[in-house]
Formats: C-alpha cells, sequence, structure tokens
C-alpha cells in the first residue's frame, strides 16, 4: 500500500548536502509517494532539483539531478573520488574544529562587517546562479509530480512569502538562499501589484514553511528534514560558539512557532473542544542527526567543500535508512514526532 507524504526541507548553506542524502536514500522507497514539498534555502534548491528529476526520469532521474547539482555545488565532477579520498580522513566535525582553530574569525565574516554585496558593483554576481540556471523550470513548475512551495522574506515587510507552482523561478531559488551579508538582494515583481520587492533568505520567516502543506487534499504526514540543531547540551562561551548558536536559534523558531501552533489544534482536538475534521490533525515526523550537526558550525555552511558535502550526504542516507526502520510503519497511521514532550 503507498505511503503518500509532504516533505518539509530546512536550509542550511552546504549543510543541505545532508537532505540531499535523506532524499536519495528515501527516493528509494518504491512504496512512498511525495505530494507536496516546501522548502527554504538549500532546502528549496532540493526540492527544485528533487521535482524537475522526477519529470525527467521518475524517483531515478531525481537522485541523478540531485546528484548532479551537488556536485557543481562542490565544484567538483565526480564526488565519488572524494567518498574514496573521505575514508582516510578523520570526522567531518573534526576537520571543522581543525578549520576553526586555524581561523578562528573567517573571512567572510570579517567581509561582512566592513563591506556590502552591493558595493562589488557591475563586478556583482550570484554564484548560485549559475547552479541554478542548469534546472528546466518548465519541469520545476510542471503541474504533474509533487507541489512545490518555496519561502523567501519580503525584506521591507519582514513577512513570509511563499511562492507555489508556476510562480517558482531561478530568481525566487535564489531569493530563497539570499543571506543579506553575502548576497545582494533579489528583486522580483509581484504579479497582483505589479510592485517590485526585494526578498532575503526564507530561512528568517519560514525555515521551513509548514502551512502550505495543511491543505485539506494533501496527506496528514509532514516529514521535516532538520538541518539546524534544535538542542545543544554546552553553553556557547567561545564568539564563534556563540555566533554558532544564534545562527541556529534564528534559523529554527519558525519552525518551532509552527509546530506549537500544530500540537495547539491537536490538543484543541484532543480535549474535544474542537471538531475533529474542522482543522487538520497533523502528523509530525522529522529526520535528523543532531549528534552530527552540533559538531558543525556557521562557518562550515558557507563552505561547500566537496569532502563536506560527501559527509553530510552519507550522514542524511544513514538517518533516512534509521527513520525508515523505526518509523515508516508510522506514516499515515500516527505521528513519530512526539509534539507535546517538545514543548511539554
Amino acid at each position: 500500500m503507498t505511503k503518500r507524504i509532504n516533505l518539509a526541507l530546512q536550509g542550511g548553506g552546504a549543510h543541505g548536502a545532508f537532505t540531499w542524502g535523506v532524499l536519495d536514500r528515501l527516493l528509494q522507497e518504491k512504496d512512498i509517494e511525495i505530494a507536496a514539498i516546501s522548502g527554504t534555502s538549500a532546502g528549496a534548491l532540493n526540492a527544485a532539483a528533487l521535482k524537475a528529476g522526477m519529470a525527467q526520469g521518475g524517483a531515478q532521474g531525481a537522485r541523478v539531478l540531485l546528484d548532479r547539482i551537488w556536485h557543481q555545488v562542490g565544484s567538483v565532477h565526480d564526488l565519488r573520488l572524494t567518498g574514496w579520498i573521505a575514508q582516510t580522513l578523520p570526522p567531518v566535525g573534526m576537520v571543522n574544529s581543525w578549520m576553526e582553530s586555524l581561523m578562528p574569525v573567517s573571512p567572510m565574516d570579517i567581509a561582512a562587517l566592513v563591506t556590502s554585496p552591493y558595493q562589488y558593483g557591475p563586478l556583482y554576481r550570484n554564484p548560485l546562479e549559475p547552479v541554478v540556471r542548469t534546472l528546466n523550470f518548465d519541469q520545476v513548475c510542471a503541474h504533474d509530480g509533487p507541489e512545490l512551495h518555496i519561502a523567501t522574506t519580503n525584506v521591507r515587510s519582514g513577512k513570509i512569502r511563499v511562492f507555489s507552482g508556476t510562480e517558482i523561478s531561478c530568481e525566487v531559488i535564489m531569493a530563497s538562499a539570499c543571506l543579506p551579508t553575502l548576497f545582494q538582494a533579489v528583486e522580483l515583481e509581484d504579479p497582483v501589484t505589479g510592485v517590485r520587492e526585494a526578498y532575503w533568505d526564507g530561512g528568517y520567516t519560514g525555515n521551513p514553511a509548514l502551512y502550505p502543506l495543511f491543505d485539506a487534499h494533501l496527506p496528514d504526514d509532514i516529514v521535516i528534514v532538520n538541518i539546524n540543531p534544535l538542542q545543544r547540551e554546552d553553553v556557547p562561551r567561545t564568539p564563534q560558539e556563540i555566533q554558532n548558536r544564534v545562527n541556529e536559534i534564528s534559523f529554527n523558531s519558525s519552525l518551532l512557532r509552527e509546530l506549537r501552533a500544530i500540537q495547539f489544534v491537536k490538543d484543541l482536538i484532543a480535549q474535544g473542544r474542537m471538531e475533529r475534521g474542522t482543522m487538520k490533525d497533523v502528523l509530525v515526523h522529522m529526520v535528523a542527526d543532531d549528534d552530527l550537526m552540533t559538531t558543525l558550525s556557521v562557518t562550515s555552511k558557507v563552505t561547500p567543500t566537496p569532502y563536506l558535502l560527501h559527509s553530510l550526504k552519507e550522514a542524511g542516507r544513514k538517518a533516512c535508512e534509521g527513520f525508515l526502520s523505526a518509523h515508516k510503519a508510522d506514516l499515515n497511521t500516527r505521528a513519530s514526532l512526539n509534539l507535546e514532550e517538545m514543548f511539554g
């Protein structure tokens, strides 16, 4: 029996390679159908590649296109070589610690304090653009296949703006991944008002946005691929640790608000204060590897080395394998993420 699910894909720069691995493993499950995807930043790129790849060649086509996109992000031709070399290297978290010890403040951090991406003049070009433009947007926006929803942040209003279906373009994907200290805001024309609006990374307001997946025609199950650790045991003390935790909290805050709202509705239904069927009783699941992600930092998010990307892909495949072994039977039946415990 086919299990229909929705996917919610977080953003996190190069750490989005973890989601690449999760999707690579999930697409091997012939009895799981992806009905809709909500993606932000790197999650938006993953979502668009999955949708276009499925249009080209089904699940295997999606796996091939995801591989190609992340190869381009890592600026290498064949990550299999990286995989062979990775067997001789220490864990990726240890490599990250060495990098931070050698260079406690990255050149990018320093540049962000004294320069703006608007100072580059005619030399400016978003480095993500050549990668995103390789996608076929007729396939990304096709009616067939999973519904697609991409979150961005309106710079002027500070509100979330979710683009869906035929609204999605190369510029929308770049807007969803636009970190304002690194990239110029992406301007898009509002089709209703005709006004050009500027957009930044969607992670500030929806990382990822869950509400587009609440529609009645979609399945109840939302599988969140989480790449920003929700919990850290140690209190950050160094400047790098503090910056890293502030980044994680900022990019998890919108997700936690939506999860709390889901639990509020579930409580009302359980208490009989809301008639069942009035609002969706969402079944939430999560694929994550906080043990790995807590060894990484905000610096590695903007350092897409082939070694890092390969390691994260393999970690994502392993995490998805663990999720499927433990919770595949829960899909379309019950939630596997205990929200009551999370917010208790």
